[in-house]
């Protein structure tokens, strides 16, 4: 994912070989082992740079995620490579949050007036999603009804 311009100056000057170094660690496949919340893999995300993204057929893009969002942040304990779909799951809550603060700046800046409600008016991350265990489902389940047969008919 590229940075975002007011965000440059946040990353270390040697970000691009901090990336490389993370990406190089995964051996270049998604190291996502459900933080992203999706659901949609067991265990770690099969998806490789430049390989089809499983469910969707598009071409992966490894990032490198900072899982506490912060860019100054970058000991490898907080570093993972992600392919983007699970880096934007990720990332949805803390996005959530950047998207009300740029809207209530916008509004302050075209002169809406702001009402104090106190500690509502703060956006706040949403928890993450809690992560489901597949180990304990079987591989597959079966959903079996016991309709009634209309008479007249055979079953």
């Amino acid at each position: 994912m590229p940075i975002r311009p007011e965000n440059i100056l946040r990353y270390p000057a040697n970000w691009p070989e901090i990336s490389r170094a993370i990406k190089d660690r995964a051996g270049w496949r998604c190291e996502c082992e459900g933080e992203c919340g999706r659901g949609t893999h067991p265990g770690r995300c099969p998806n490789v740079h430049e390989g089809e993204a499983y469910g969707t057929g598009s071409t992966v893009c490894l990032t490198t995620a900072h899982l506490d969002h912060t860019p100054e942040n970058c000991s490898p304990e907080n570093l993972r490579a992600m392919c983007q779909g699970c880096h934007l799951h990720l990332d949805a809550g803390h996005h959530a949050v950047t998207r009300a603060t740029t809207r209530a700046r916008a509004l302050a800046d075209a002169g809406q007036l702001a009402v104090d409600v106190g500690p509502a008016a703060t956006p706040v991350m949403p928890p993450t999603r809690p992560q489901t265990s597949r180990s304990a489902a079987p591989d597959t389940e079966q959903l079996l009804l016991d309709l009634p047969v209309p008479e007249g008919t055979r079953p």
